[in-house]
């Protein structure tokens, strides 16, 4: 035939396992394509919930390896190919997460890039001196950085924090100290009128003697109503956590009951030695113990002593309170 090619049928035999091939080719390729993005998007091995730490300075190959080896994903190599596809080696960030179980390569990477970390809960409770909030502060490992220097009595608001993990110890204490005076600028305003506190300093010292008094709510405006008729009248406010307080240097707790030796102990915190406030708190108040102090209940006690409950009996003569404390010693004397 004229124009007829001698060796197309030759070529035909080799044309069709040539796009066969092609067609092979570009399969494998969807496949593969797919399968990537399967194991990207689809439902990660983790089998339960867990928590990872992503410490400050962690190189990406770090990072992958430490995904790889807490379950969470399949393997290093898919978390460097994924953070090399998505361009975001730079954006990720060291902190606490939490990983939900079966979470996909795709979440965990987006997770870690958001910065969306654990927030935990540090609590500090009243009347607390800053000694111990600082000891606790060192004893929870989760906080980085060194105190350096222990506050002021009185300077910190006990209250609960919300911090991520490694953050640093002396800034929680600024933010504790900067909602103290917050706390405090406040209140003072509002204070009730002809208090014999003068200013916010032996507000807080009076505040952090009711604290370290009693440990229920309600009995703290009428326990700090005794203390102000007392500053009132010139009576030595007598109070047992001063003398503890100028014992221990606020250092912890008095190992022993007090006795009559110590009332005697010639120290500017011995409320049973010095006329008026100490020179400073005793410990750190709280709001409900600061508020108390400012709004105190209006009564004519100047004698509390504990009855047993967890309360107080509170009695306006010495008589009346001598007998309460004979009832509270009688129910010492039961319990033993």
């Amino acid at each position: 035939m004229a124009g007829a090619t001698p060796d197309t049928p030759k070529r035909r035999r080799w044309l069709m396992p040539a796009a066969a091939l092609l067609l092979l080719l570009l399969a494998a390729a969807g496949g593969a394509a797919w399968y990537g993005w399967q194991r990207y998007v689809g439902p990660g091995p983790l089998a339960q919930d867990t928590t990872i730490v992503i410490a400050r300075g962690t190189g990406v190959q770090a990072i992958a390896r430490q995904l790889d080896s807490t379950g969470v994903v399949r393997s290093e190599r898919d978390v460097l190919v994924a953070l090399k596809l998505r361009d975001s080696v730079r954006r990720l960030k060291a902190g606490e997460y939490a990983i939900p179980a079966g979470i996909s390569l795709k979440d965990v990477l987006d997770l870690i890039e958001s910065g969306k970390t654990v927030i935990r809960r540090f609590t500090v409770p009243e009347g607390l001196t800053s000694a111990q909030i600082v000891e606790l502060l060192r004893a929870e490992p989760s906080f980085s950085g060194e105190v350096t220097a222990i506050p002021a009595d009185g300077t910190l608001l006990p209250e609960t924090y919300h911090y991520s993990w490694g953050d640093d110890r002396a800034a929680l204490l600024a933010r504790m100290a900067a909602d103290m005076r917050k706390a405090l600028e406040s209140l003072w305003p509002d204070r009730a009128p002809d208090l014999p506190v003068k200013t916010v300093e032996e507000a807080v010292t009076l505040a952090s003697i009711v604290e370290k008094e009693t440990g229920m709510a309600a009995e703290r405006p009428k326990v700090a109503g005794v203390f102000v008729n007392r500053l009132r009248m010139g009576m030595k406010l007598q109070s047992d956590p001063t003398t503890i307080y100028a014992l221990t240097g606020g250092k912890g707790p008095l190992e022993r009951p007090l006795t009559r030796a110590d009332w005697k102990l010639e120290n500017p915190y011995n409320t049973y030695f010095i006329d008026g406030l100490p020179p400073g708190p005793i410990a750190n108040p709280g709001l409900a113990s600061l508020k108390a102090t400012l709004n105190p209940e209006s009564h004519k006690y100047l004698y509390f002593v504990a009855d047993g409950t967890g309360g107080h009996a509170f009695a306006e003569t010495l008589d009346e309170h001598n007998r309460n404390v004979a009832a509270w010693r009688r129910v010492q004397d039961g319990r033993q």
